[in-house]
């Protein structure tokens, strides 16, 4: 069973900056476990750079999260054995070869029984993940949150990068568009067609003004419809909370929610089956104070929750 060090026995800026201390894995598949791994990529970034620096900063700003958690009720490590497993390999010149190194790491580390959290890394890295997790759980239900639609076709001509992360999700048949929801998209558009991106392939959409209207617990039922019973990939990109909250990110735009409203809002997917979750943009040059890596290591903690109570179907 896991074991994070009490504060009593070290303080948490001692030691290995490890997710929450958590103990380090071996390079074995996972099992049964739940693991923790950095993508430290940003060569799909579109504006500022620095997501590569992510899974360093939200290791470091996850020093003082414990295991317990006050609203579920649940102490993670007595529930389940969770391990940071260090970082994938990844090669920054090169994002084709990048996605192919992800997704083979991800197949052979984390195995057909074992639940992941993956800390980005721009959102390109995504796609490597969702090939990974497809190949061992079969086409997923995305449940995305980003300011961003990431449908894009294409990007100054180049097919990958973190804009056309989902486009691509969907013509390789690794998600499935009718299980699949966008949640905080806004923000401006170069050409009107952009708005319809996820109308023409199916993926329900709730924007951030919706959102922040409709509050966290119906947008958590809403998701929660939307996906079913399935097995779910989780995608939570920073820049989906407002910058006032999270501006050490690539593609800040304004008029999101607050950190408290998205929080809650993941709490009210408890019990969905959760095979993946990732946090991504991080980009530690752009922060203050490390409140963005902070909120990143916040909503991965929570995410841990949620793997920890994924309910597959009977």
């Amino acid at each position: 069973m896991s074991r994070v060090p009490s504060e009593k026995e070290i303080p948490r800026f001692c030691s290995w900056n490890t997710f929450m201390k958590l103990p380090a894995g071996s390079p074995r598949r996972l099992g049964d476990c739940i693991g923790v791994f950095g993508v430290p990529f940003d060569g799909g970034t579109s504006y500022r750079a620095g997501a590569r620096f992510g899974p360093q900063a939200v290791r470091e700003a996850s020093a003082t999260l414990y295991p317990y958690h006050r609203h579920h009720h649940i102490h993670l490590l007595e529930s389940a054995a969770v391990v940071d497993g260090g970082d994938l390999s990844v090669i920054p010149t090169d994002i084709e070869q990048t996605l192919r190194s992800i997704h083979g790491q991800v197949v052979k580390r984390v195995g057909p029984s074992g639940r992941s959290l993956f800390l980005g890394g721009d959102h390109s890295v995504t796609l490597g993940l969702l090939r990974g997790i497809c190949e061992l759980r079969g086409p997923l239900a995305l449940v995305h949150f980003d300011a961003h639609s990431d449908l894009w076709d294409s990007f100054w001509g180049g097919r990958y990068n973190h804009a056309t992360t989902f486009r691509r999700a969907v013509e390789e048949g690794l998600i499935d568009p009718n299980r699949s929801i966008q949640v905080g998209i806004r923000g401006s558009l170069e050409a009107r067609q952009e708005a319809e991106f996820a109308k023409e392939f199916g993926i329900a959409e709730i924007n951030a003004q919706q959102w922040l209207q409709t509050g966290p617990e119906k947008t958590a039922e809403a998701v929660r419809r939307r996906v079913g019973t399935g097995p779910v990939y989780l995608s939570f990109d920073i820049d989906v909370v407002d910058p006032a909250y999270a501006p050490g990110t690539g593609t800040p735009e304004v008029g999101g929610p607050s950190s408290a409203v998205a929080i809650e809002t993941l709490r009210g997917l408890a019990g969905l089956n959760v095979a993946a979750m990732d946090v991504v943009e991080v980009s530690p040059p752009y922060d203050h104070a490390d409140i963005t890596a902070l909120l990143a290591a916040t909503v991965a903690w929570e995410g841990l929750f949620l793997l920890v109570q994924a309910r597959s179907p009977a």
